[in-house]
């Protein structure tokens, strides 16, 4: 029998999750990632130090391969976060931590970019909102800060570069991964020379960028020995996390919306040309190469879950002191319940770290609206629900306006898709089937699927969708429930401009 194994480089764990080829898993470790504050002048910064992202990927990956059983691992790849990465020399030696993408340092670098290059020209040639983790401000500040560092390095590797490069020796890096740079330029798909010369980085640091999917070699036999994979096991170039989390969803189609839930809610659409306007830009959108070959993905991204998280720890629900979480979360779901559509009368405005799409504005923040001694908890907690469904709406109505990517159905993944009241509401709110496929990991599936195209276990993405995909759970629009909520998002839309002038007059006292 034959696997795949798919490594998951994340901001929480480092996971390294086994399947087989019609997409079951068969084994799954984790190990945390340890994020650490070295320097005691500046203790808001953070690193990842490199020798623990490697000896827990080496763990995780020696732990679930001994489920093979005496199976062949077929190929492996590894996708996970963007952005931070390290400088090795030649000898493949790291010569700095990787600077955690939590870490505030590159600010001036930030403003650097904003005045010298502009948010404008950035977006028209990379698609990328100018954040303070971009690889290319990373870059900057080590030439200012550690130029004798910057000096010998021979490659800056990507974090999953890095491990492909511990698993194989080989430095590459895929289009999606480059696309969080600010370098890399989509509509060629190479790196930005111009770009590149006014930013003073040299082009030999970068790595080739090639398309998701690619071969790029074999496991060494330093590698075997860490990570008890076989010698000569193939290493496929994998990619950016949620794109591949389009490939065992099928959202790497057009017309198919990902969305990805958790503490922050990522919509995922495919496109098959780039669009990079202005009106786009504004939307706080990102517009990245795909790991699906002829593929751009447009992702907007806003927090989501972690106002349920804030509801339930600082009001809770009735009755529910010192009882499991899991039972907490069932109260407030079953008070929610029991609230009419509309939460009587009880809006929220789910901004309550700034809002990010499709409207992009730091200073708003959040606002329950309409409240009357008769709300009950169940009609709060049903209005975070409903503000968090219209939220989703803005952004799937943004992608339609600005990128004619019009849904045809909703793939949802991730933890909150158990909560059925937030699912169903998701589906009334849009008019749009909501589908929750029975799908554990969808990550590293995705990374594995990548694995498995590029060793010829499938011929494309299309043919690795169709032997993986395992439909679960559908919700379909209510037509009562959709008209109110209709009624109410034209209600719901009045809200951010209310009370812009106001948020905006309260961040400058």
């Amino acid at each position: 029998m034959g696997y795949l194994l798919g490594i998951d480089v994340g901001s929480t764990n480092l996971k390294a999750v086994l399947f087989e080829t019609d997409g079951r898993m068969v084994a799954k470790r984790e190990v945390p990632t340890e994020r650490v504050h070295p320097d005691p002048a500046h203790p808001d910064w953070s690193v990842w130090q490199p020798e623990q992202i490697w000896s827990g990927i080496a763990r995780t990956v020696r732990a679930v391969a001994a489920s093979a059983d005496g199976g062949e691992i077929l190929g492996v790849a590894v996708t996970g976060m963007g952005m931070d990465g390290l400088p090795i020399d030649r000898e493949g030696k790291w010569l700095y931590p990787l600077i955690s993408w939590h870490c505030p340092r590159t600010a001036p670098q930030q403003a650097w970019w904003l005045e010298h290059i502009g948010a404008d020209e950035q977006f028209a040639r990379g698609g990328n909102q100018i954040w303070t983790f971009n690889t290319a401000l990373r870059l900057r500040w080590m030439s200012e800060h550690e130029p004798a560092v910057l000096e010998k390095t021979h490659k800056w590797l990507l974090i999953e570069d890095f491990v492909n490069f511990m698993l194989c020796g080989e430095a590459a890096t895929d289009y999606s991964m480059a696309s969080t740079t600010l370098l890399f330029d989509q509509r060629t798909r190479t790196w930005n020379e111009d770009f590149l010369r006014r930013a003073g980085i040299a082009r030999s640091l970068l790595c080739d960028p090639l398309p998701a999917g690619t071969r790029l070699g074999r496991v060494h036999a330093a590698a075997a020995e860490a990570t008890g994979l076989k010698r000569g096991t193939p290493v496929v170039l994998g990619g950016h996390d949620y794109c591949c989390g389009c490939l065992p969803t099928g959202a790497f189609n057009p017309g198919v919306l990902l969305d990805v839930l958790g503490t922050w809610e990522m919509v995922v659409s495919a496109l098959r040309e780039p669009v990079l306007t202005p009106e786009v830009q504004r939307m706080g959108v990102l517009v990245d190469s795909h790991v699906a070959r002829d593929r751009y993905a447009v992702m907007g991204a806003t927090v989501a879950a972690d106002m349920l998280e804030w509801f339930k720890r600082e009001i809770g629900a009735p009755g529910s002191g010192g009882a499991p979480e899991a039972s907490e979360w069932s109260r407030l779901i079953d008070l929610a319940a029991q609230a009419p559509v509309g939460s009587s009368g009880v809006f929220f405005l789910p901004h309550m770290s700034g809002s990010f799409c499709p409207v992009l504005d730091p200073a708003s923040a959040g606002a329950f609206v309409g409240l009357r001694n008769r709300a009950t908890r169940g009609d709060l907690f049903r209005a975070v629900i409903e503000g968090l469904n219209y939220q989703f709406l803005e952004i799937v109505r943004g992608f339609e306006r600005g990128l004619g990517a019009k849904g045809g159905r909703i793939v949802a993944i991730g933890g909150p898709t158990k909560n059925r009241l937030w699912m169903q509401g998701k589906a009334d709110v849009t008019g749009l089937v909501v589908e929750v496929p029975d799908m554990e990991e969808a990550v590293p599936l995705g990374a594995a699927l990548l694995a498995g195209i590029g060793t010829g276990v499938y011929r494309d993405e299309q043919d690795a969708f169709s032997q993986v995909r395992r439909p679960g759970a559908c919700y379909a629009p209510d037509a009562q429930a959709q008209a109110r909520y209709a009624e109410l998002y034209a209600r719901y839309e009045t809200l951010y401009p209310a009370l812009k002038s106001f948020d905006q007059n309260a961040a400058k006292a």
